[in-house]
């Protein structure tokens, strides 16, 4: 039930058809666990604190640096030093004291994943690496939780949305990350952000959307990003969509799946 407080913050959403008043409660009911507090996840977490959604947990176990602020939204000067989910808790109860702010500062991995992810309806990962990247993958497919993950270039940047738990029209099981993406790129091959430098409004730009796919889902109006990757070029301004599907031999939901738990990976 929205407060009359509530129907006023959200008029424009309750407006759109697509949206409306039951789309607008289920934003209210929602529960979203955003992976980093960085580049992606700061105006994630803005767009989905300023949109209604109930709870947003973050996991960051990072502080705020001066070289952040470039792009890390969410972050000002004076939260230099200080943990990065304090930060970010501080501006949400600033921007909307509607939501719930869940702070995890703690680095996700093996140990932890299942049980951080399976208190939420939906993930969205804005992590800098590989291996969170394909450890919250797998995460969601093993714990049937909905994944949008995005990831940036120098110039470039890439979002889609997982739902390899879940079967299409086709009665197949939709891709997963590792139909994607099956192996990771060998090391010191991809530069990381301090080395390459990264482009801050095409962070914004990637985290938007991130919000924007994340709202859709909730809502339920449109067509998804499961089985499209959309890749954006910040030097020609140019977005393409790549369709992709579920590979046979991938170890998730393949014919012949070799991870079962997060120790097999």
């Amino acid at each position: 039930m929205l407060t009359s407080d509530e129907l006023e913050r959200y008029a424009r959403h309750i407006v759109l058809r697509e949206v409306g008043g039951p789309g607008q409660a289920a934003l209210k009911a929602a529960s979203v666990l955003v992976i980093g507090a960085g580049g992606l996840g700061a105006p994630v977490l803005m767009y989905l604190a300023a949109a209604g959604v109930g709870t947003l947990g973050v996991v960051d176990d990072d502080t705020v640096s001066l070289s952040n602020l470039q792009r890390q939204i969410i972050h000002f000067t004076p939260d230099i030093g200080r943990p990065k989910v304090d930060s970010a808790a501080e501006k949400i109860h600033a921007l909307n004291p509607h939501v719930k702010f869940v702070a995890h500062a703690t680095r996700l991995d093996a140990s932890n994943a299942m049980a951080l992810i399976g208190a939420y309806d939906l993930v969205l990962d804005g992590s800098d690496n590989f291996e969170t990247r394909y450890l919250v993958s797998d995460a969601c497919f093993l714990g049937s939780k909905p994944l949008v993950t995005a990831a940036l270039g120098m110039f470039d940047g890439s979002l889609t949305t997982i739902r390899a738990h879940e079967k299409n029209a086709d009665g197949q099981f939709n891709p997963t990350y590792r139909c994607l993406f099956p192996e990771a790129p060998p090391p010191g091959t991809v530069p990381a952000c301090a080395e390459a430098g990264v482009m801050g409004a095409l962070a914004g730009v990637l985290g938007s959307m991130m919000a924007l796919e994340a709202i859709r889902e909730i809502t339920d109006f449109g067509e998804g990003l499961v089985g499209r990757l959309l890749m954006v070029d910040a030097r020609a301004m140019r977005f393409e969509t790549l369709r992709y599907t579920r590979d046979p031999a991938n170890p998730l939901n393949g014919d012949k799946p070799t991870i079962v738990d997060l120790k097999d990976r």
